[in-house]
């Protein structure tokens, strides 16, 4: 058996040979190609919309605008996942940069693409917003109207939305626990900060690409999506029609990290194929990309009662999180950095107001490590500032503090299976950690950092999946969770292949497809080890089961005497006395024999924050070592560990994987990544302005831990190792010199004014 084994990927060959196709390699015969008019405008109202051009280039089939959308009956022209806010084409208003207003189906490509640009818009500039904090200011610009009267709530919001009428917050997250006045009056000590995390991308390899097609009135969309029933909800939805009248098919997936979850172009190529009567392709380019979806910027502020003897008696939070021109799942990201940002410690007096903000920027949504790396730059940055004004060791410190198994986190849950501890210690082991800093020749220094992250999953949710034995003895597992590179394919597999006794590589799987895998939330939140393989395990075991009682009856034998063998059930001891599967099944009279489970986690908060906030907790740490030129302000990681909580491990190769993906990821938000704006116009579109990390760029010594328990559950790992890289990183380069550190990314220009500024002031 393979499980908490190091076993390869199911499809590494294919991945290596380029076999693997995805989204964007899917073609149909008559197919058409769709490009997008994007605006130029930050905020403005479209005067006048100049097709004429556009419509004269040869191969032009269609050149649609808001207004040909009243050609479709029933049309609902806005969507969005947990907020109704955006539209598919900009009627009236464009809210940012990129924002769509009019799309072109063509018989080539390139057709497509010079006909957009032929497209004339006129506009009348607006006052626009780009800041979350300036955004809900008295008087500032608004980017929507929002009113109590309107209908607002997404069908994937599973909490409660508590916007504020006449301001730009679409969400306001609350957590209170005690009297955090009390808190700060117990304290001997009260420290305050500012924190900035500016926004960044997700830069997968494979664009966002989706075809759709209309088949007999139903919807068929094949998609790189992580969320095929959202996103068939949504369609369903602008169409009026029944869900079951819209059909998703998920290829497997060049990478997300979070772009990809709900409808990004769906509902744009749905709308051009019905109006066209053939079936219509996008796929965005890399200029495209970075108008399409972002990481939050934030702005949070931390306020720390403490006691001389190194104990937090107070924390209290504010976060403001730019969502961009449209929701999405900003509301989710401001609710869950929320209830992060109180950190793995016991803290009797909380206060945490997080705020999900509308600017006239590009869209922000998912991204790995889901609203906790901005919060853990601010939460562990604050911890090392406090260590220090407490003249205590950064790493005693948060000992001190640290959640631990019984305790209760702030939301009033009780927590189990804590390892906090564990991950901190394994990750200042690592590194040999110690709080001082090394001078060495050439103006150079060196120092280490460490950080600790809690995270949450998504809960409430359920993954369904299901377990099938073929006429051939082939197994196959039906399941709607999507590979996104991450190895989810395997993992099933194995979990599958245990209970029924054969290898995993034997076993099928079929790609996500609402037709025929059964429902599953979606892939993201690291859920899917957990949630799916244990649906899958279930199904599986069902499966196994099944096949022995009715062998047993065919063999005359009692079920407990009997053994699965690959492809055969035999009499234990009785190897002569066995019979096929594939027999079992045909006695029936069936094609195959299906097994269906389902996985379940329940919970969530009340309106002051209180209740189960995660069925399970991700738990782990980082510690960092680095040099810093003080001439230049360049930093280089020397070395990086990362120390991840992950119960039982299924597979550890990709296990190992996701920690080193995680952690550079996390590498490039500590010293590189950074989307720029000048006035809501993107400046940093392409890989020559916006950097990320290169092979160059990696720590002479990268490695990780994966910690497990015997009995524990399976925890994700998807993402913990990356939020508490640029922490932790963060920390290293402070206590290297001594400057006041609290904007990412740690770029030499920044570096090098913040050590200014300690000179200015004294340290």
């Amino acid at each position: 058996m393979t499980v908490g084994r190091a076993v390869p990927m199911i499809d590494a060959l294919e991945r290596v040979t380029g076999r693997i196709r995805f989204s964007q390699d899917v073609a149909v015969p008559g197919m058409l190609h769709a490009a997008v008019v994007r605006s130029t405008q930050p905020h403005a109202r479209i005067r006048r919309i100049e097709t004429s051009a556009a419509r004269a280039v040869p191969g032009v089939v269609a050149v649609v605008t808001a207004a040909d959308l009243a050609r479709i009956p029933g049309i609902r022209p806005v969507y969005g996942p947990q907020i109704e806010d955006q539209p598919i084409l900009a009627a009236d208003r464009v809210r940012y940069v990129g924002d769509m207003v009019a799309l072109v189906a063509a018989e080539t490509p390139r057709a497509a693409r010079e006909a957009a640009g032929q497209v004339v818009v006129d506009y009348e500039p607006l006052p626009a917003v780009f800041d979350p904090v300036e955004a809900m200011r008295p008087g500032a610009p608004l980017v929507h109207e929002l009113r109590p009267d309107e209908p607002l709530r997404g069908h994937a919001v599973y909490f409660g939305l508590r916007p504020l009428f006449g301001t730009n917050c679409c969400n306001h997250f609350r957590l209170y626990t005690g009297d955090i006045e009390q808190g700060f009056a117990e304290a001997d000590l009260v420290l305050e900060e500012t924190f900035r995390v500016p926004a960044a991308q997700h830069v997968a390899m494979e664009p966002h690409a989706a075809l759709a097609y209309w088949d007999d009135g139903r919807l068929v969309v094949i998609s790189g999506t992580q969320t095929p029933f959202n996103t068939r909800q949504i369609l369903a939805q602008i169409f009026g029609l029944p869900a079951e009248r819209v059909r998703i098919v998920v290829p497997p997936m060049g990478g997300s990290f979070g772009c990809k979850v709900f409808p990004r172009i769906e509902p744009q190529v749905a709308v051009l194929s019905y109006l066209t009567g053939r079936p219509v392709k996008l796929v965005l380019d890399r200029y495209e990309e970075f108008l399409t979806l972002t990481r939050h910027a934030t702005v949070v502020t931390i306020r720390l009662g403490l006691t001389r003897d190194g104990r937090i008696t107070a924390k209290r939070v504010e976060a403001y999180w730019s969502t961009g021109a449209y929701a999405d799942c900003g509301p989710d990201v401001a609710r869950k950095g929320g209830f992060g940002s109180v950190g793995p410690y016991r803290i009797p007096h909380v206060a945490v107001d997080s705020y999900c903000v509308y600017t006239n920027l590009p869209p922000a949504g998912a991204f790995r490590g889901y609203a906790v790396t901005e919060i853990v730059w601010a939460s562990e940055r604050m911890m090392d500032i406090a260590a220090d004004a407490l003249g205590l060791d950064p790493l005693e410190f948060r000992l001190r503090n640290l959640l631990a198994d019984g305790d209760q986190f702030a939301t009033g849950e009780t927590l189990h299976d804590v390892h906090f501890r564990e991950c901190l210690e394994a990750a200042a082991r690592a590194i040999a950690w110690s709080p001082e800093r090394t001078v060495l020749p050439g103006g150079r220094v060196r120092a280490k950092g460490l950080a600790v992250v809690i995270k949450g999953m998504t809960t409430p949710s359920r993954s369904e999946a299901a377990v099938a034995v073929d006429r051939d003895g082939r197994v196959t597992v039906y399941s709607s969770t999507v590979e996104l590179g991450q190895g989810a394919r395997t993992v099933l597999a194995q979990l599958a292949a245990e209970p029924l006794g054969v290898p995993y590589t034997s076993v099928q799987l079929v790609d996500p497809d609402t037709d025929r895998t059964p429902f599953d939330n979606r892939t993201t939140s690291s859920r899917s080890t957990y949630m799916m393989g244990n649906a899958v395990r279930r199904a599986a075991w069902q499966l196994a089961d099944r096949l022995r009682a009715l062998a047993a009856e065919r063999l005359e034998a009692a079920a407990e005497d009997l053994e699965l063998v690959p492809g055969a059930v035999c009499v234990r001891g009785a190897p002569e006395r066995c019979i096929g599967w594939g027999e079992l099944v045909a006695g029936l009279g069936l094609e195959e024999l299906r097994e269906h489970a389902e996985f379940h986690n329940e919970g969530g908060l009340d309106e002051t924050g209180h209740g189960i906030a995660s069925s399970h907790w991700h738990q782990g740490a980082a510690g960092a070592e680095v040099e810093v030129d003080l001439e230049t302000g360049q930093v280089k990681v020397v070395r990086l560990h990362a120390a991840v909580y992950a119960g039982e491990v299924v597979n550890a190769l990709t296990a190992a994987l996701q920690n080193e993906g995680s952690m550079i990821m996390g590498l490039g938000s500590a010293l590189f990544e950074e989307l720029v704006y000048e006035h809501g116009q993107p400046l940093t579109t392409n890989l020559s302005d916006y950097l990320v990390p290169a092979f160059l760029d990696l720590p002479d010594q990268l490695s990780h831990d994966l910690l497990e328990c015997p009995g524990a559950e399976v925890h994700g790992v998807g993402e913990t190792a990356l939020p508490p890289v640029p922490a932790a990183i963060g920390n290293a380069v402070a206590r290297a010199t001594g400057a006041r550190l609290t904007e990412l990314p740690l770029t030499p220009e920044r570096v090098l004014r913040a050590l200014r500024e300690a000179r200015e002031e004294g340290r």
